[in-house]
C-alpha cells in the first residue's frame, strides 16, 4: 500500500528487506526444548515446538565464518549467544543484550547459541541488522564491543491515560538521552548520519507520537509482537515491516495487548552496495579481490579449537577484548 504517511506494509517470516543504510535484519525465532548435556536440544522438532539448528551439529548456530565491508548489530530477546573471533576474542550474551561488530576489512566468527537449561524449554529470539559501511569504514581493522542490557538507556514514559512505554535506545538519542557510542568507524558514531535504533514496548492501548527526522533518512518499524498496532489511522498486523515517511511525527497505539516494535531510520551512505554471501563492498570487483584475500589469508589466523566452539554451561556474560587480555564483564543479573 501506498499514502503520505505509510510507504508500504510487508508481512515477515524471517528476513526483513530494507534501505540505505541498512541493508537487512534476520528476525530468528526458536522454540528449542530443554538440553541435552552437550547444550543442544534434547528432542527433535514438533509442529508444536519448532526450532532450526542452522549450520550447527550439536549446538545451534553459525561456526566459523568470514565477514568483511559491513556491520552486524545484534540484538537478543531471549536466549544465549557465544562470539568467538579470529582476533582471539569471545564472549557470552544473553537477553537485553546487544553486540555491535564492525566487520570492516575482514574478519571471521562464529555464533553458537547453547542452551543452558536441561530442566526447561530454551526460547530463543534474537535480531541481526546487517548495517552497511561507507567505502572507508570498509578498509578500517576489524571490531566490535559489548552493550550489556544493564547499561543500555531507557526511555521510560506514560501516556495520557497512565499506558506505560518503555524505549530501549540502541542508537542514536530519544527525548534527550542519548545511546552508548558505537564502535568508532561505524556510519552510525556520528551524529549527523541520525542513525536511531530503538525497541520498543508499549503497553495495551498505550499511544505515542515518535518525533519526525530529516526527509532524506530511511525509516521502518517492525511491529514483532503483540496483536495488532495503529499506525497514522492504519491498522497493522503483527510481524509486518512498515516503511514511513521520515520528516513528520508518527502516530503509534497499540492494540488489546502489549506491542513491540523494532524501530530504525538512518541517513543513508548513498554509495553503491555489492553484496556477495558475507561480503559487502562497493564493486563486483572489490568483491573478488576481498575473496582472493580471504582464500589467500583467511583474514587471520583462527585461534579456537574447534569451528563452532562454545563455553562451559556454567559461564557467566562476559567479554573480552584486545586477544583476550581484557575481560570485561557485566553486573550480574
Amino acid at each position: 500500500m501506498e499514502n503520505n504517511v505509510i510507504y508500504n506494509i510487508t508481512p515477515i517470516e524471517f528476513r526483513l528487506d530494507l534501505k540505505d543504510p541498512f541493508l537487512f535484519t534476520a528476525h530468528h525465532v526458536d522454540h528449542f526444548p530443554a538440553a541435552n548435556k552437550d547444550m543442544g536440544p534434547a528432542f527433535e522438532p514438533t509442529i508444536d515446538e519448532p526450532y532450526r539448528m542452522y549450520y550447527g551439529d550439536i549446538v545451534p548456530g553459525f561456526p566459523e565464518h568470514p565477514h568483511t565491508g559491513f556491520e552486524t548489530i545484534t540484538l537478543v530477546e531471549s536466549g544465549f549467544v557465544d562470539h568467538f573471533d579470529s582476533l582471539g576474542n569471545g564472549g557470552r550474551y544473553a537477553a537485553g543484550d546487544v553486540q555491535w561488530l564492525s566487520t570492516g576489512n575482514g574478519i571471521e566468527h562464529c555464533e553458537m547459541f547453547p542452551l543452558i537449561h536441561q530442566d526447561k524449554p530454551n526460547t530463543f529470539e534474537l535480531f541481526q541488522i546487517w548495517f552497511n559501511s561507507s567505502a572507508e569504514q570498509k578498509k578500517q581493522d576489524p571490531a566490535y564491543k559489548m552493550m550489556w542490557r544493564e547499561h543500555i538507556p531507557h526511555v521510560s514514559l506514560k501516556d495520557s491515560h497512565e499506558n506505560n512505554i518503555d524505549i530501549r535506545v540502541i542508537s542514536g538519542e530519544f527525548n534527550g538521552k542519548d545511546a552508548i557510542p558505537r564502535p568508532a568507524h561505524s556510519w552510525a558514531a556520528a551524529k549527523e548520519n541520525n542513525v536511531n535504533i530503538y525497541m520498543m514496548t508499549l503497553d495495551a492501548h498505550a499511544e505515542i507520537v515518535m518525533p519526525a527526522t530529516t526527509s532524506t533518512s530511511t525509516r521502518f518499524a517492525y511491529f514483532y509482537q503483540g496483536t495488532t498496532l495503529n499506525v497514522e489511522g492504519e491498522t497493522v498486523q503483527f510481524r509486518h515491516l512498515i516503511e514511513l515517511k521520515s520528516d513528520t511525527e508518527i502516530h503509534l497505539t497499540a492494540g488489546d495487548h502489549e506491542a513491540r516494535i523494532l524501530w530504525l531510520e538512518g541517513e543513508p551512505i548513498g554509495e553503491p552496495v555489492a553484496m556477495r554471501g558475507p561480503f559487502v563492498l562497493n564493486s563486483d570487483q572489490e568483491l573478488n579481490d576481498a575473496f582472493r584475500r580471504y582464500r589467500a589469508t583467511h583474514f587471520g589466523d583462527w585461534p579456537w579449537s574447534s569451528s563452532a566452539p562454545v563455553f562451559k554451561r556454567e559461564q557467566p556474560r562476559f567479554a573480552s577484548y584486545n586477544a583476550g587480555e581484557i575481560k570485561e564483564f557485566p553486573e550480574q543479573s
